[in-house]
């Protein structure tokens, strides 16, 4: 008889234990599951917390002699109360998941899971009967002080959670597993390269989220009504307290003054209007907008500031820029002159050479001039210097005269030897105008001032461009 209610106790004490451990690692799960049982959703969540620690105690009482009888009761009474929940459940047509042991086991209730319970109750009952006079004491604890006999339930009780908890980690392992799974099927079905680097904000082409802000002074602005200004938006966001956003403020004033008939430069300010009304006041801005918390950075997906984008008809023109030393590159581009074909004027821009005066592409008339773009780091661009340095001393009769327009900082660029000018192009704008997809590239102006040749992109075709209209 000993051996029967030794067994029973540790059968119960393991169960037990490992329900309320589970039941304490899915509490969003326990509480669903009692809130589908019926119990009121004020109730649904203290009882979630309450019924591990009464079924992990029961399961704890079990380890001691004194303390058996006690425990066996406190399991008649929770398999009693399991066994009516479920069977009301299941009479009124219900099946809601039992997470009898949390993640470990989530399932349908069935009668199934009633004769479990049922045959729980036997052992408990037994227990229950014998336990004050014989609770098939354990070996070992005989004699065992109280302390003692706490410290091995405390190990036994660690124990547990030390192992449910490995069993949980192994299964977020898998599951995690199965998902990325999953997700490499998704990506490689839409044709999505994970290892490559995302692009932050919104990708270009993306027709432009819209929005409606108020101006400084109460004003209701809508991305509409500012297209209907110029269809051409450089959109900053900006916030109160940012030094980096402070160090472009004055900037910002003078692109608003400048170029508002090109672009429209409009400030997406975070803060209060006071705040935002003072800076607008000492760096002569213009347009200062105040977006609702974060309505307007979210859409746009914003999440540094300064971050400006380009729309350009209703879309975004470019990819987001972040920092001030990227946004006055994205501002210098989209300040740019429509690309230009064979035949079409130069339009009116304006380039550094290296002594820093400034040079406008508008006025190259009177004379057929070849446009080389270069890149001092390029190596298909040094691989043919020699011959255009060649082509320089003993230009053939009626070639045209030759401009340089070049990457790269200014002594890079002396110390590759033209005679003829370089004008200095930092982001390659020019080459973005005249459709010149890379270095080495070359084009020819006429004498009239209109594009003469298509572009030739490559060592081989800018060499035989040269010989073409010489």
């Amino acid at each position: 008889m000993n051996l029967i209610l030794l067994i029973s106790r540790l059968v119960l004490a393991a169960v037990f234990g490992v329900a309320g451990v589970a039941k304490l690692f899915d509490f969003v799960g326990s509480r669903k599951s009692l809130a589908d049982f019926g119990v009121p959703g004020f109730l649904a969540a203290p009882l979630a917390v309450l019924l591990p620690l009464a079924e992990l105690t029961c399961a704890v009482a079990f380890l001691p002699d004194s303390s058996v009888w006690w425990a066996a009761r406190g399991v008649i009474v929770l398999l009693a109360l399991f066994i009516v929940g479920i069977g009301i459940s299941l009479a009124r047509g219900r099946t809601p998941n039992c997470h009898c042991f949390g993640q470990l086991s989530s399932s349908p209730v069935s009668w199934k899971t009633v004769a479990r319970n049922a045959v729980l109750l036997v052992p408990a009952v037994l227990l229950a009967a014998e336990g004050r006079e014989n609770p098939g004491g354990l070996p070992g604890f005989a004699g065992w002080t109280a302390f003692e006999s706490a410290m091995v339930v405390m190990a036994v009780a660690l124990a547990a959670i030390a192992g449910v908890t490995v069993w949980l980690l192994v299964h977020a392992l898998r599951q995690n597993g199965r998902i990325l799974m999953r997700v490499e099927a998704l990506e490689k079905k839409a044709g999505i390269d994970p290892t490559k680097e995302a692009i932050p904000g919104l990708p270009p082409d993306t027709p432009a989220p819209a929005f409606e802000v108020k101006r400084l002074n109460g004003e209701t602005v809508t991305l509409d009504m500012l297209r209907k200004k110029n269809d051409r938006l450089l959109l900053i966001f900006a916030a109160p307290g940012c030094s980096a956003c402070e160090e472009l403020l004055p900037e910002v004033g003078q692109w608003q003054r400048e170029h508002s008939d090109k672009v429209l430069t409009v400030l997406i300010s975070q803060g209060d209007v006071e705040t935002n009304r003072a800076k607008a006041a000492k760096h002569n801005l213009e347009e200062v907008l105040i977006e609702n918390g974060h309505d307007v950075s979210e859409a746009y997906r914003v999440d540094a500031t300064p971050g400006a984008v380009l729309v350009m008809d209703g879309i975004i023109g470019r990819p987001l820029a972040i920092g001030p030393e990227a946004i006055r590159v994205l501002m210098t581009r989209a300040l740019l002159p429509s690309p230009v074909k064979k035949g079409e004027p130069v339009p009116a821009m304006t380039l550094p050479d290296l002594n820093g005066d400034r040079v406008n592409l508008a006025s190259l008339r009177g004379r057929r001039t070849m446009l080389l773009f270069w890149n001092p780091s390029c190596p298909y661009c040094q691989g043919m210097l020699e011959d255009v340095k060649q082509w320089e001393k003993e230009p053939p009769a009626g070639a045209p005269g030759l401009l340089v327009i070049s990457s790269g900082e200014p002594e890079a660029n002396r110390a590759e030897g033209f005679r003829a000018p370089v004008l200095l192009d930092a982001i390659f704008g020019a080459g973005l105008v005249f459709g010149a997809g890379g270095t080495p590239s070359a084009l020819v102006i006429g004498e009239d001032g209109k594009v003469e040749s298509d572009v030739a992109v490559g060592a081989p075709d800018v060499l035989a461009l040269v010989e073409r209209h010489s």
